[in-house]
C-alpha cells in the first residue's frame, strides 16, 4: 500500500513538503504525530490524525504517537483565540496513560514487527533541559523574525478579540521543533504529520533540523485537512460539546448516533477518512446509497465501522439494540441490558416525570400514569388504550389498566418506561 496515494484518494492530504513521497518510496520510514494530552480521552476531532498514523503503519512504515506531556503544560496557540489552562504533572501522566489505551485500538504497539508503533512523551526529554541550555542550544538557531512570520502567531497578535500572545505560547513552536530534532536524532524520524493548522510548527522543526545538523539532514512535513461539517463548522462538536472516544463521556449509543445522523455528503467524505475500508468497497457503498438514500445504508455502515473500531463489536451491537428500542421491535430483555447512561441517552428527548417511591410502588397503573403523572390525559383514555393493547410498561404490554406497580417494575431500581401507542414514550424516575 502506498501511503501518499492512500491519503490522496481518501481526501486526507492537505500539504506535503517536496521530496516526501520519494523519501517514503525508499523503504520503511518513521513518522510522528503529536497529541496534546489536555484531557484523559481523545475526541473525534483527533481521529483524522490517528487514522493517518494507522494508514502509515498499514503501509509498512513505523508510526510514533507523541503525547505532549511538556508542551501540554504550555499550550499551542495554533487555531486558538485564547491561552489554554496549564496542567500539572500528575494530571498529565493520567491523561497520557488513558490516551495510550485508546490509541492501541488503532495502532499495533505490542508486536515485535520492525514497524510496531511507539508512544513517546516529550516530557521525558524536556524535564531535565534547563532554560539556559535550551536558549543557547536551540533558541539561537531560529530567529524571532522567522517565528513572527507564522500564521498562527500573526493571527493571535492581530486578532481583535485577542489579549495578545504570551511568551509561554510564543515558545511553543520552538519546543515542537525540538521534539522533531530529538526524534530525528534518537529514533531516525524524518517525517512529522499533523492537521493543516500545524504546518507552521512542523516546518519550524524541519528548519531547526537543517540549521542544527546541516543541509544534508533532510526532514519532511505532511498535513491533513481540518475536517469540517457540510455547513463549514468545526467537525466533532455537538450542542452538548465534544464527541469523546471514552464511553464515560460519550456513550457508545450516542457515539453511534452521531455518525448515523450525518448528512449524505458528509457520510461520503467521512467513510473514506474514518474507516479502513478499501476503495472498491467504499465506491460500491456510495453507489448503493445514492440509489436509495432513504435507507441511510452509508451512515449505518459508517457508524458500524467507527463504533467497532473505537468501542468494539459488543458495544456496537448494544448501541444498535438501543437504537432499535426507540425505532424497532425491542423486548424487555433488551431494555434491561442497557446501562443507566445509555438508557438516559436513548430517552433524552421524551417527557420525563419524577415521583416518590411511595407514589409508584403499590399504586395502580392507571393512577400512576393518568393522575400522578401526565402520561395520559385522563383515566378513561388510559383504560381504553390498555383494553386495545396500546399501552406498554418496560416494553411489555399492560394487560390490566389497574395492575399494581411492583418493585420489580423499576429498571435499575428507579426507572419505568411507559409507551402509549407506537411512538409516544414517557420515562418515570422513581426517587
Amino acid at each position: 500500500m502506498n501511503f501518499v496515494d492512500e491519503l490522496r484518494w481518501r481526501g486526507m492530504l492537505h500539504q506535503m513538503m517536496p521530496g516526501t513521497e520519494e523519501m517514503l518510496d525508499k523503504g520503511m520510514a518513521t513518522a510522528y504525530l503529536g497529541i496534546d494530552p489536555t484531557a484523559d480521552s481523545l475526541h473525534i476531532g483527533h481521529l483524522c490524525g490517528v487514522m493517518m498514523l494507522r494508514h502509515f503503519q498499514r503501509s509498512g512504515h513505523k508510526p510514533l504517537a507523541l503525547v505532549g506531556g511538556a508542551t501540554g503544560m504550555i499550550g499551542d496557540p495554533s487555531g486558538k483565540s485564547a491561552e489554554r489552562n496549564l496542567l500539572n504533572e500528575e494530571t498529565l501522566r493520567h491523561n497520557v496513560a488513558c490516551i495510550k489505551e485508546q490509541l492501541s485500538r488503532f495502532l499495533d504497539f505490542d508486536s515485535d514487527a520492525p514497524n510496531a508503533a511507539e508512544l513517546v512523551n516529550n516530557y521525558d526529554w524536556m524535564k531535565g533541559y534547563s532554560f539556559l541550555d535550551f536558549a543557547r542550544e536551540i533558541g539561537k538557531h531560529i530567529t524571532v523574525n522567522y517565528m513572527m512570520a507564522k500564521d498562527s502567531v500573526k493571527r493571535r497578535l492581530n486578532g481583535e478579540a485577542s489579549d495578545g500572545l504570551s511568551f509561554t505560547e510564543f515558545t511553543y513552536q520552538l519546543l515542537q521543533g525540538y521534539d522533531f530534532l530529538h526524534l530525528y536524532q534518537e529514533k531516525g524520524c524524518r517525517l512529522q504529520m499533523g492537521g493543516s493548522d500545524q504546518w507552521g510548527n512542523i516546518t519550524t522543526g524541519t528548519e531547526l533540523i537543517r540549521r542544527k545538523l546541516g543541509s544534508e539532514a533532510e526532514a519532511f512535513a505532511l498535513t491533513c485537512p481540518l475536517i469540517t461539517k457540510a455547513d463549514g463548522k468545526k467537525f466533532g462538536k455537538t450542542e452538548q460539546g465534544n464527541v469523546w472516544l471514552d464511553k464515560r463521556y460519550t456513550t457508545p449509543y450516542k457515539f453511534y448516533q452521531f455518525w448515523l445522523n450525518v448528512g449524505d455528503a458528509e457520510a461520503e467524505r467521512y467513510i473514506k477518512i474514518f474507516t479502513s475500508l478499501e476503495k472498491d468497497e467504499i465506491d460500491a457503498l456510495i453507489e448503493e446509497h445514492r440509489a436509495d438514500p432513504g435507507r441511510r445504508s452509508l451512515q449505518k455502515r459508517l457508524g458500524e465501522e467507527v463504533t467497532c473500531l473505537v468501542h468494539g463489536r459488543e458495544e456496537y451491537e448494544m448501541a444498535l439494540e438501543a437504537s432499535n428500542i426507540l425505532f424497532g421491535k425491542a423486548t424487555k430483555e433488551s431494555l434491561l441490558r442497557l446501562d443507566e447512561a445509555t438508557l438516559l441517552n436513548v430517552f433524552e428527548g421524551v417527557p420525563h416525570f419524577e415521583v416518590e417511591k411511595s407514589q409508584a410502588v403499590g399504586a395502580k397503573a392507571v393512577d400512576l400514569l393518568a393522575e400522578t403523572t401526565q402520561c395520559f390525559p385522563s383515566k378513561g383514555e388510559m383504560r381504553k388504550m390498555t383494553q386495545g393493547g396500546g399501552v406498554s410498561i418496560n416494553k411489555e404490554k399492560l394487560a390490566a389498566f389497574d395492575r399494581i406497580i411492583e418493585e420489580a417494575d423499576l429498571i435499575d431500581g428507579k426507572y419505568i418506561l411507559v409507551q402509549r401507542g407506537k411512538k409516544n414514550y414517557f420515562l418515570i424516575t422513581v426517587k
